[in-house]
């Protein structure tokens, strides 16, 4: 069967290029080596007042290729590829400019930007076929730039950006996030670091996303199906975590950042080099980040929350006239607690395991066991290694790019769940990976923008370990797409189809049910039966944005997504440490589909920035997991545990995204910003307690009161000063059948904030100084997407579960070095 896959998918693959590429573009030996284009120059200043504006970047995306404007506003580029290509010229405290530049005319450019009230130039690169203006994209996306990043405080990358309106977070504990999007979560949405997908366990609940958060310089987030790109899986949408751009040609940089939490007591530390010399350019970042158990107002501290961390990543490669070809790398090391909530029935105290004999005993933590950094049984240890190439090679003058990304990821998660043998591995998952991506972005044409291409991966997963949650599998899966966008004057339209085929084969596993002796009296139980299972479907997108005006811009798409079953849903039969439930697959399930129509407005002033964005998306064969019962209605129970098992249903989701931010003249420098996210998730033809998906946010509404401003005095620059209030409305639409959901009652969270640059007599940045608290009032509250919601009752305060992390102050200190 897998050799019948190759054999349809290799043609495939293979047919996607050729068949495309002009005859005169392709690439071969005997071309004439291809020449740059002429010196690219120009200047940056103040639209106002003519100023020029020292070190504002000029960056071209799809080229990977930057500089940074000198004393007199003044840029240049020796090296660009001959074309036409988007630039976008960024300033802080300044719109961001973007405009389409023919780089081999020679003409020197002239950019003049305005102040920033309203943040209306961003670029985006997720999920177009080029760079793209983010008003002009008809696919609702959101940016998170380095600068929010900041002045955000939070114990991982996914919380970080989790205040974006529509986007929250599945957490068990402070270690553990996965993003949801618009309701839909886990293999649901792509996760792509530097625009390649990271491969890890997805479906499993008990780790976040593999990538360090020092490392990311700004996320590009796509609400709703975003299959045309990157394949299955990207039904809810797509988060892509991007690292800095290559720097300046001729500079040697570096930047260190630590970071101190208060609640949990939280380190983090990291150093930054990055160079450009004659076209080599290089980037690496180590990180370490360290923190121990979090408290809240009615927990206290929560026993084995504590995580520890080391990182690694970069690149190193090229930027010549005919494109760039980078060698990129990370690895991603994480040790964590796994907060299990059990609890003292007598004093409501968390319960640890301690030896006793030949078995275990539960007996109160003590107050020792809540300090420090130590980590107890069970924990989990989490490693992933990435290492690939990213090329992009710019065919012809006028400005068509081959882009191909190869990678190999391995990621190992290991579970430590006996106390009496602390280093045994009860899960072992070795998950290995080869992906690829192959793009050709056609030259631009009477306004048509066109990439047509293939991706797919083979990976194989390993149990290792003591215990089996999921059967050993292997995936095959490959597609081919086509997208374009059209520019009609103020109207763009962009749209695409895409055809996937993945092969999932899961592997036998019989298990001796007595050992010894009488072994031969007893059957082997099959733990696994094993399966071959093949997914085809095809997914689409068409969509249009039109500028009514420079201020008003309306959006429309509507779009097909594809999922296909992942390994937990077709075949898990197991419980493991940290989980509050026993798991079993189907493998008879069928892959969902989706059509999400999704429309938008947005109104854009100097002074006002309003915008709506609604969706409706109805999902066919929506898979979920439903609790087994007996005969008489009690809990059907697997090692003690309840038991659920993956069924399936027909789904719809609506809801959107209200956002009104003021700037009122002529107080530029203040910033009120206002946003409210709701989405309304049931399934259809069924049972009343049945009606409603599980672990959908509710409704929340942010304001956040924002000073920014350029300089104070000779020293101080870009200093400001935040207050926000975040209100999550209750939660009284869950999954109430079989127990499976509880309500969560409504709460309110006020967080601050201040920072400033600190500059020496000649204005050059000697470091950046950012002072954070969240949850202000230290309010004690449950998320309705928090694991930890299911754990014990706690008899000393009649509450059940474990609360959220409360009041927490942290401070981060970014000092940005030149070596040359």
């Amino acid at each position: 069967m897998q050799s019948a896959f190759y054999k349809f998918l290799f043609p495939l693959a293979l047919a996607t290029v050729p068949s495309w590429l002009p005859a005169q573009q392709l690439p071969v030996a005997a071309r004439a080596p291809r020449t740059a284009a002429p010196l690219l120059t120009g200047r940056v200043t103040d639209a106002a007042t003519g100023e020029p504006l020292p070190g504002a970047n000029i960056i071209f995306d799809d080229l990977k290729q930057g500089t940074a404007a000198g004393p007199d506003g003044s840029f240049s580029f020796s090296s660009l590829p001959r074309g036409r290509f988007t630039v976008q010229v960024r300033s802080l405290g300044y719109n961001t400019v973007t405009q389409t530049v023919d780089t081999g005319s020679g003409q020197s450019l002239d950019f003049k930007l305005t102040v920033a009230a309203t943040e209306i130039g961003q670029v985006v690169v997720t999920g177009v076929s080029q760079a793209t203006q983010l008003r002009r994209s008809p696919i609702p996306t959101t940016v998170v730039d380095r600068t929010r990043l900041n002045q955000t405080s939070a114990s991982n990358i996914v919380d970080a950006i989790a205040h974006t309106p529509g986007l929250s977070q599945i957490t068990t504990g402070a270690a553990i996030s996965k993003p949801v999007v618009r309701g839909l979560g886990y293999n649901r949405v792509i996760t792509l670091n530097n625009g390649a997908k990271q491969e890890g366990q997805q479906w499993g609940d008990e780790h976040g996303i593999e990538i360090d958060e020092f490392s990311v310089d700004r996320a590009e987030i796509i609400k709703g199906p975003g299959s045309l790109l990157y394949g299955s899986d990207a039904m809810a949408g797509v988060i892509n975590f991007l690292a800095p751009e290559p720097i300046a040609e001729g500079h040697i940089t570096g930047l260190a950042t630590a970071s101190y939490q208060t609640n949990n007591h939280q380190q983090g530390y990291s150093f930054q080099n990055a160079g450009n010399i004659k076209g080599f350019n290089w980037l690496a970042r180590g990180t370490r980040k360290v923190a121990g158990d979090y408290q809240n107002r009615y927990d206290g501290r929560v026993y084995n929350s504590g995580f520890n961390e080391w990182d690694a990543n970069g690149y190193v490669g090229v930027n010549k006239s005919w494109g760039y070809s980078h060698l990129t790398f990370s690895t991603f090391n994480q040790r964590l607690g796994l907060t299990e909530g059990a609890r003292d029935p007598q004093t409501g105290r968390f319960l640890k395991d301690v030896p006793s004999g030949d078995s275990a005993l539960s007996v109160p933590v003590s107050d020792a066991d809540l300090r420090g950094y130590g980590l107890a049984v069970p924990q989990q240890q989490i490693n992933h290694l990435r290492v690939g190439t990213d090329n992009s090679f710019v065919l012809g003058s006028n400005g068509g790019r081959l882009a191909l990304q190869v990678s190999y990821q391995q990621n190992l998660r290991r579970e430590y769940g006996n106390v009496l043998a602390p280093a045994e591995t009860s899960l072992y998952f070795q998950l290995r990976t080869v992906d690829y991506s192959l793009r050709y972005f056609l030259p631009e044409k009477n306004g048509w923008n066109l990439t047509v291409g293939t991706s797919g991966l083979h990976q194989q997963n390993r149990n290792l370990g003591q215990e089996f949650l999921i059967p050993a599998y292997r995936v095959s899966e490959g597609g081919v797409f086509a997208v374009g966008k059209k520019t009609i004057g103020a109207l763009d339209i962009s749209g695409g189809l895409r055809y996937d085929v993945r092969q999932i084969s899961a592997d036998k596993l019989l298990l001796p049910r007595e050992p010894g002796p009488t072994f031969p009296l007893f059957p082997d139980e099959t733990k696994f039966p094993g399966f071959i299972s093949t997914f085809r479907n095809y997914s689409g997108s068409l969509g249009a944005a039109y500028s009514l005006s420079e201020k008003l811009t309306v959006k429309g798409n509507l779009s097909r997504g594809f999922r296909a079953p992942n390994i937990a849903e077709l075949g898990s039969n197991g419980k493991h440490e940290g989980t509050i439930r026993y798991e079993i697959g189907n493998d008879n399930l069928s892959p969902e589909t989706s059509l999400q129509v999704d429309a938008g407005v947005s109104y854009v002033t100097d002074h006002v920035r309003f915008s709506v964005d609604a969706f409706e998306n109805s999902i066919s064969n929506y898979i979920f997991t439903r609790r087994l019962l007996t005969a008489g209605g009690a809990d059907s129970l697997r090692d003690g545990t309840a038991a659920y098992k993956y069924a399936q249903g027909q789904a719809r989701l609506v809801g959107g995204e209200v956002s009104l931010d003021l700037h009122p003249h002529p107080l530029d420098w203040l910033h009120f910003e206002n946003s409210f996210s709701m989405v309304r998730a049931e399934q259809l033809n069924v049972p009343a307690d049945q009606k409603y998906l599980p672990f959908i946010p509710g409704d929340r509404l942010q304001s956040e009161l924002r000073a920014n401003f350029r300089r104070q005095g000779k020293r101080l620059a870009n200093p400001y000063a935040r207050l926000q209030l975040e209100h999550t409305f209750a939660q009284n639409r869950y999954f109430s059948a079989f127990d499976t959901e509880t309500a969560t009652p409504g709460y309110t969270l006020v967080n601050a904030g201040l920072g400033t640059d600190l500059a020496n007599a000649q204005g050059k940045t000697l470091f950046s100084l950012y002072l954070t608290a969240n949850n202000l009032f230290d309010v004690g509250y449950q998320s309705h997407l928090s694991r930890l919601k299911y754990a014990d009752y706690n008899v000393a305060n009649g509450r059940t579960g474990v609360f959220n992390q409360g009041r927490n102050v942290s401070v981060r200190l970014v000092v940005p070095l030149h070596f040359k």
